[in-house]
């Protein structure tokens, strides 16, 4: 029986880009090592990390002045690192989930942070608006994608102020203005490669204005400075997220991700607002392309578990939503496909008219 990976992260890549891996594992390159063991400075490995950086830079049209490094730790580190680097006095945090509480929390060890909007009264079930960010504040820290309530903005908001956000679930599935941004950061292990490898866009200039000493490992222009080669890098997401990279720029590049985020969307969407036993979790006007949520309808709540036996008994892995909001989740990061998508929509037809 084929299976279909709807899990959040770590996730789902694409098939070539795992086998790829898999022989480099083996052997490298042909030269008679595993790629798990080379040394990190020696000539095999350099062009890896410059070819990973070259195609971030091309896919996303980083401007002049920004740099890219790859870092670990995951993004719950860079909830530290960013105000480290950048909060000077105050900062101003949207909080539209967990992952932005988080960033929250670590940036009030740092200065003064202004929530300015927040749905968590709504349990996260859309994105606020209407709020506006004060003028004084050093930056304005969004997250993208929310992987745990469904939602996304989806779009490079207009604010009076500088920009730092994590994108750890929608990096390079649409296009982005970079140039609005101070500093980007995504954790590897939804668009880009296996866990153990975060990615950071950094603006040179942005860098070096705090008063305060920044420890080295935490300091951006170490890693900046060195080609993120300042201790030991994790050599095997780094290698995997190239591999990845490639494959999005063979494949049309962030235009054609964002265009297939669509078409995946619309499908199972439309499933979800059609069929009599789901609903969605959130607002429609915020509805995540990546992190697709849904619930059983009330009338039908002992069935929750177990349209989850049935769906799970037909190669659908990973769909059980995370406990902050119950029913089911199907990641679909750009490496899902529309048949994937059709295969989960066909099983919630089939257990409707079983049921």
């Amino acid at each position: 029986m084929k299976k279909y990976n709807f899990n959040a992260g770590p996730s789902m890549l694409p098939r070539e880009v795992i086998e790829n891996t898999a022989k480099q594992i083996l052997e490298f390159n042909g030269g008679g090592l595993s790629l798990a063991e080379i040394s990190h400075r020696s000539k095999d490995f350099q062009p890896i990390i410059d070819e990973a950086e070259a195609l971030a830079k091309e896919l996303l049209d980083i401007p002049e002045g920004y740099s890219v490094i790859f870092l670990g730790g995951g993004a719950s580190l860079e909830f530290c690192m960013i105000p480290y680097n950048f909060l000077i006095n105050k900062a101003a945090y949207l909080n539209t989930g967990i992952w932005a509480k988080k960033a929250m929390k670590e940036a009030k060890l740092f200065g003064e942070v202004v929530e300015v909007a927040s749905s968590a009264d709504a349990n996260y079930s859309f994105i606020p608006k209407g709020w506006t960010v004060p003028t004084d504040v050093d930056y304005l820290h969004i997250t993208s994608n929310n992987t745990i309530y469904g939602t996304e903005m989806r779009t490079d908001i207009d604010v009076p102020v500088r920009m730092i956000a994590d994108m750890s679930s929608d990096l390079f599935s649409r296009p982005v203005d970079v140039a609005k941004y101070d500093c980007i950061y995504a954790g590897a292990q939804k668009n880009l490669s296996m866990a153990g490898v975060t990615i950071v866009i950094a603006k040179n200039d942005a860098l070096g204005r705090v008063p305060r000493q920044i420890p080295t490992m935490l300091d951006y222009r170490t890693h900046i400075e060195k080609g993120s080669m300042f201790n030991t890098p994790p050599v095997i997401p780094i290698y995997t997220a190239m591999e990845t990279l490639r494959w999005i720029k063979a494949n049309g590049g962030v235009q054609a991700m964002d265009k297939l985020a669509k078409e995946r969307a619309e499908i199972l969407y439309a499933e979800i607002d059609r069929n009599k036993l789901f609903r969605g979790t959130v607002k429609e006007e915020d509805r995540s392309l990546m992190s697709i949520c849904f619930v059983i309808n009330d009338e039908y709540a002992e069935l929750e578990k177990p349209f989850l036996e049935f769906a799970t008994g037909r190669g659908m892995v990973g769909i059980k939503g995370h406990r902050s909001v119950g029913g089911f989740r199907a990641s679909c990061y750009n490496a899902q496909t529309i048949e994937g998508v059709e295969a989960l929509v066909s099983v919630m037809q089939e257990f409707e008219a079983n049921h």
